[in-house]
């Protein structure tokens, strides 16, 4: 690659998993360059305006970012790269289930009030039960900070400081590998608090229960159901923590480059080392390449034959989520109750299941947080299905034909529809209103058939590491280890930085933060 620009590490997307690793490693003493082929990072997770309404794309729950100590791997990473924004708290969400309408708050107590008025006494006993099931198992999951881990020998030495709060977890570890319904179904018989739990895990995961890891749900457990617990919400929206992760790549002498499509990740010999961008760029790699892109659209980086075809066609049938229908609206705020909680969720009918399609609708009004997201006497709302609209319903439909508009209008009903659940006029209420499909997801992500990630059930296959079979080339995000969700894909950074990084920088960086 003579004559190229030359950089340490190569990241491909500025994602959350492909910025908290560049931010990491330029924090470890390297010099990165992240690639993202749209104009604005963040990935899923970037933030959008339209006519003076601020928009969030993707993620819009977040907690365990607000307080220190923190078990949650982004909340490590901040602290890590001295990067931070300010949080917004709340407690209480919206419910709209089969069973009726009623407000929630995070924290076990005031769940169990529902549950008493819902399901009875019998119901709150389960419920308490698997508190105390699961109090053991959530300790076990977040004895360990993400932030030691290595797949190295060298974690004798990071992980080995922290065995005195592990060792005590150890005959627990081995059933947080597997599904977390083999521990439901020990302790929980109650309908409604099943359904609730398949709930959650699909949330977390994009699975029900016997897809999700116990893992997951034991480090749920320990972030939600603690005392004085609180839910976070990043002022300036979603964007504010790209921004913030972008600022701690630049600071320590990273570029985030925009428009900087990659073409082809380089393999000279057996190693890869750079990227050729769509516009003639070349960018060579001295230390590695890393992408966080999914495993699939990581596959149609590689040159032909880079892989044993053997390797190729199984990483290439790895299952994937379904994607996303998003309706981001602006609307008049005038008149609403004050108390409206800014978080919602809809469950149409719990005998389809959790995961059938427009089942499941979220609903979120950021700006009762933050109203500097919205014009005055406006709101900005989000409504979505998460990992439940089957890319193949979209599947050769043109972008601008009547078709398309015809599927838009008809599938974006049943999101409508839940928005009327909590604000009955809303739409007359709009004076914006975006229709967002798989192909946008596939268009501006760059998502494989728009999908929110593998779906790789816990106890049948495990996501990979952050290493691959093409030496110099590794892997984060949520196609790896430990998978899908914002806790998930900044742990993955971690475990790619940590790959790159001496025991020695490793340590200095441990020894910094509040873990």
């Amino acid at each position: 690659m003579s004559g190229a620009i030359a950089t340490d590490v190569v990241v491909i997307g500025s994602g959350i998993g492909g910025l908290c690793c560049a931010a990491l490693l330029g924090r470890y003493g390297f010099q990165v360059t992240v690639c993202e082929s749209h104009s604005i990072p963040g990935g899923a997770a970037h933030g959008f305006q339209r006519q003076g309404y601020t928009f969030d794309s993707g993620p819009s729950l977040y907690s365990g970012l607000s307080y220190r100590p923190s078990p949650n791997p982004l909340r490590q990473v901040l602290d890590a790269i001295a990067e931070d924004v300010e949080w917004l708290t709340y407690d209480t969400w919206g419910c709209w289930l089969p069973e009726g309408h009623f407000n929630t708050a995070v924290g076990a107590d005031q769940f169990c009030e529902v549950l008493q008025e819902l399901r009875g006494g019998s119901a709150v006993a389960e419920w308490r039960a698997l508190q105390r099931v699961m109090a053991p198992y959530a300790q076990a999951a977040i004895a360990l900070p993400p932030a030691a881990v290595r797949l190295d020998w060298g974690a004798l030495v990071t992980v080995g400081q922290f065995a005195p709060q592990l060792l005590p977890h150890v005959p627990r570890l081995w059933r947080l590998t597997g599904p977390f319904s083999q521990i439901m179904d020990e302790v929980v018989q109650d309908s409604f608090i099943r359904n609730w739990l398949n709930m959650l895990c699909f949330l977390l995961s994009g699975l029900p229960a016997d897809g999700t890891s116990a893992a997951e749900m034991a480090f749920m457990f320990a972030d939600w159901y603690r005392p004085g617990v609180q839910l976070d919400y990043p002022k300036g929206g979603s964007g504010a923590l790209v921004q913030a992760l972008v600022r701690g790549v630049q600071k320590f002498g990273g570029t985030v480059r925009l428009n900087a499509h990659v073409q082809q990740i380089v393999i000279e010999g057996d190693r890869a080392t750079g990227v050729a961008l769509r516009d003639g760029t070349q960018i060579q790699a001295r230390t590695a390449v890393i992408s966080n892109a999914s495993v699939w659209d990581t596959l149609k980086l590689l040159p032909d034959r880079a892989l044993a075809p053997a390797v190729y066609q199984q990483q290439l049938a790895t299952p994937d989520c379904d994607s996303f229908m998003h309706l981001h609206l602006g609307i008049d705020a005038a008149d609403l109750p004050p108390d409206l909680p800014c978080h919602h969720i809809v469950v149409n009918d719990w005998q389809q299941g959790i995961t059938a399609s427009q089942n499941l609708v979220l609903i979120s009004i950021p700006s009762l947080l933050d109203p500097s997201l919205a014009p005055p006497g406006k709101h900005a709302i989000h409504i979505y299905t998460p990992g439940n609209e089957p890319y193949d319903l979209w599947q050769g439909l043109e972008r601008g034909s009547g078709a398309y508009a015809e599927q838009k209008a008809r599938r974006a009903e049943v999101m409508w529809q839940a928005l009327e659940r909590v604000i009955p006029d809303g739409r007359s209420r709009c004076d914006v209103a975006l229709v967002g499909t798989p192909l946008t997801h596939e268009r501006f992500l760059r998502r494989h058939r728009g999908t929110y990630g593998p779906a790789l059930r816990a106890g049948e296959s495990l996501f990979p590491g952050p290493k691959t079979a093409i030496p110099g080339l590794l892997c984060c995000g949520d196609s790896t280890f430990p998978g899908i969700g914002l806790p998930a894909v900044a742990a993955s950074g971690w475990l790619a930085a940590n790959s790159l990084a001496s025991v020695a920088q490793h340590r200095s960086v441990l020894q910094a933060i509040d873990v």
